[in-house]
C-alpha cells in the first residue's frame, strides 16, 4: 500500500518526535546536543543511502553492547563493526557457573559435537567490552564509514560500519585499534577489509609480536586462532577472487549488497553468477531439493535441484554454511498460495562452484554421490511441465 502525501508527512512528523526525544536522553557535550531535528534525520537516512561515508551520530547512552558492537542514538538496531570478531560476554548465570567449574571443563561442553569453532562467553570477551568503554570514554559523537558502498546491513539486519572517534584531534579508527590492543582477530570471514587492509593486518602483526589479549598464552580465550585465520582467510580469498572476476560485470550479483533483488529482477530470463553463503538445505522426497542462499533473516534466495544425481554431483552439501557461486538463469515461480519468488535452477553439476581450502565442517564426501560429470553434459533435466507442478509444491 502506497502512502499518501498526507500520510508521509505524518509519519515522517512521529518519527521526528521520536528521535528528538530520544536524543534529548542522551545529553553530552555542546556539540552533541548542536544536532537539530533536520539534520538527525538527514543522518539516520544517511544510513540507508549507498556510500562510504555515512556521517556523524550521537553516541546513545550505554553506548556499548561488546567490544564490536555499539549503538548510537535513534537507530532502530546496533552497528556490527566491520573486520571484528571479539568474543562474547557473560549474560547468563548458567554460563557464569559452568566457568567457574574449570576453564577447560568449560569450553569443552560449549564444543560439544560442534565441528566448527565456536562462539563463547569468556574472560577476553569481558575484557573487549572493557577495552571499548574506556575508548569511547568521554566521546559523544562518532563517525560511520562504510567497506563497501552496497553493503549496508548484515543478515542480522545490523548496519555495517567502521567506527571513528576523534583523540587530541584526529578521527581514530576504533576497528583497527581494537586489533591493535589483541581485543580482536583481523576478522576476514566476511572477506578482506577493502580500505584498511594494510592497517589491520599490521595491527594484528603488532598485537600478535606483543602477545597482547588474544594473543597472551596466560590469558583465556578461544584457543583454535590459527585454525579461525585460516578458514576466514579461505573465504576472504574466494570472495576476492569472485569480486575480481565481477569488476564491471552486472550480472555477477553478490546476494549480501542492498540492490541485489533488484538487479535479479533486472535478469529475469538471463543468466546470472550468484554469490552468497548457504543459510540451509531443504531436501525434497517427492519434490525439488531447495538450497537457500542467506540474504537477511526471512529473505533467502533459492536454488532448485529436481535431480538429487545434479545435487549429488555438485557437492554443494559440502558447502552448507560457506560461501558458494552459482551460474544459472533467473526464473520466477508463483506458489499455490500465490505467492511469487525468483530462484535459479540448477540442472548441471558445473552450475556451483565453492572453495576447496574452506574446511570441510559438513563432513560430506567431497566426491559426492551423484552420476553427473562436472559439465553436466549426462544430467537431462525434468521436462518443463515436470518442473512447473514440482516448483509449485508447498
Amino acid at each position: 500500500m502506497r502512502l499518501t502525501s498526507v500520510s508521509r508527512a505524518l509519519v515522517v512528523a512521529i518519527v521526528g518526535a521520536l528521535l528528538l526525544s530520544s536524543l534529548a536522553c542522551f545529553g553530552g557535550s555542546k556539540r552533541a546536543r548542536r544536532y537539530q531535528k533536520a539534520e538527525l534525520q538527514e543522518a539516520l537516512g544517511r544510513l540507508e543511502t549507498p556510500g562510504l561515508v555515512i556521517g556523524e551520530f550521537t553516541l546513545a547512552k550505554n553506548a556499548v553492547v561488546d567490544g564490536d558492537t555499539i549503538k548510537v542514538a535513534g537507530l532502530d538496531s546496533s552497528l556490527r563493526l566491520c573486520n571484528l570478531d571479539t568474543e562474547e560476554t557473560f549474560k547468563n548465570e548458567a554460563d557464569r557457573r559452568l566457568f567457574e567449574s574449570g576453564w577447560e571443563n568449560y569450553l569443552s561442553t560449549k564444543q560439544g559435537q560442534s565441528s566448527r569453532p565456536i562462539k563463547a562467553a569468556t574472560p577476553m570477551g569481558e575484557a573487549a567490552k572493557e577495552f571499548a568503554k574506556k575508548f569511547f570514554e568521554g566521546v559523544d559523537v562518532v563517525r560511520l564509514e562504510r567497506d563497501h558502498p552496497k553493503e549496508i546491513r548484515d543478515r542480522y539486519n545490523r548496519y555495517l560500519a567502521y567506527v571513528f572517534a576523534r583523540k587530541n584531534g584526529e578521527w581514530v579508527n576504533y576497528n583497527v585499534e581494537a586489533v591493535r590492543a589483541g581485543m580482536s582477530p583481523y576478522f576476514t570471514k566476511y572477506g578482506y577489509s577493502r580500505r584498511f587492509h594494510d592497517l589491520f593486518a599490521q595491527a594484528q602483526r603488532e598485537a600478535q609480536q606483543k602477545e597482547l589479549g588474544i594473543w597472551n598464552p596466560n590469558t583465556l580465550h578461544y584457543r583454535d586462532y590459527v585454525q579461525r585465520l585460516e578458514w576466514w582467510d579461505a573465504r576472504a580469498d574466494f570472495l576476492m577472487e569472485f569480486e575480481t572476476e565481477a569488476a564491471g560485470k552486472e550480472n555477477y550479483i553478490d546476494l549480501s549488497h542492498w540492490d541485489a533483488m533488484r538487479r535479479l529482477e533486472k535478469y529475469e530470463g538471463r543468466e546470472v553468477v550468484v554469490f552468497g553463503a548457504i543459510e540451509e538445505i531443504i531436501l525434497g522426497d517427492k519434490g525439488p531439493t531447495r538450497v537457500k542462499l542467506s540474504r537477511r533473516m526471512g529473505g533467502a534466495f533459492p536454488l532448485i535441484f529436481f535431480d538429487k544425481d545434479v545435487f549429488g554431483s555438485s557437492h554443494i552439501a559440502r558447502y552448507a554454511g560457506e560461501y558458494v557461486r552459482v551460474k544459472g538463469t533467473v526464473t520466477r515461480y508463483r506458489s499455490r498460495f500465490g505467492r511469487e519468488e525468483l530462484q535459479i535452477v540448477v540442472n548441471f553439476p558445473g552450475q556451483v562452484r565453492g572453495s576447496d581450502k574452506v574446511p570441510n565442517f559438513t563432513g560430506v564426501n567431497p566426491e559426492g554421490t551423484g552420476r553427473g560429470n562436472d559439465d553436466g553434459e549426462d544430467v537431462e533435466a525434468p521436462p518443463a511441465e515436470e518442473k512447473k507442478e514440482e516448483a509449485n509444491a508447498p
